[in-house]
This record gives structure tokens, C-alpha cells and sequence, in this order.
């Protein structure tokens, strides 16, 4: 997988090449795999999966932000956003 970005597609071929699931069956892996993600993170706030990292629910607050171009302020409002903090085991493996 020398690819830039991953596709979920990706990820249903790799597990139907590797392990020889159908691939109805293998998407379905993917998607309950993302589901709980996502689930745990709006559920708890984070998620933790050893040996790979953690993502994070962190609230941004209320600020001004501009327009490069036009220089006009606008009030982006606050909102959550996931935040992922690798493991010193995943750090080592890409480093290695």
C-alpha cells in the first residue's frame, strides 16, 4: 500500500486478498471496526487502541479567524474535533 491515502476500499481488499473473507464480509469488518470508533469516542470522549494510539474528542472554543484574501474577520464558532496521539510502539515501528 504505497498510497498517499487510504480508502476504506483499501483496507476490504487487503483483509479479502490476506485472510480470504468475501468481501460483504470484509466491508462489514471495516465498518463495525470504524463504528465502534466512532461510537466510543462520541460515547467517552476517546478511545484507546494498544500498541497503535489514541484518539481524542477535544472542544474548540469561539474565535475570530480571517480571510487570507480578503482580510475579512468572521467568527468561526466552536466545535469538537478528534485528535490522535500515537503509541510509542506505532512511533517505534515507523522509525525503525
Amino acid at each position: 500500500m504505497n498510497k498517499r491515502n487510504i480508502k476504506k476500499e483499501d483496507f476490504i481488499n487487503r483483509i479479502f486478498q490476506e485472510i480470504g473473507f468475501s468481501k460483504i464480509i470484509s466491508e462489514n469488518i471495516i465498518k463495525d471496526i470504524f463504528d465502534i470508533i466512532i461510537e466510543s469516542i462520541e460515547k467517552n470522549g476517546n478511545i484507546k487502541i494498544s500498541n497503535f494510539g489514541t484518539f481524542k474528542k477535544k472542544k474548540k472554543t469561539q474565535r475570530i479567524g480571517r480571510n487570507p484574501k480578503t482580510k475579512e474577520e468572521k467568527v468561526i464558532s466552536s466545535r469538537f474535533v478528534v485528535q490522535f496521539k500515537s503509541s510509542n510502539h506505532f512511533k517505534k515501528k515507523i522509525n525503525s
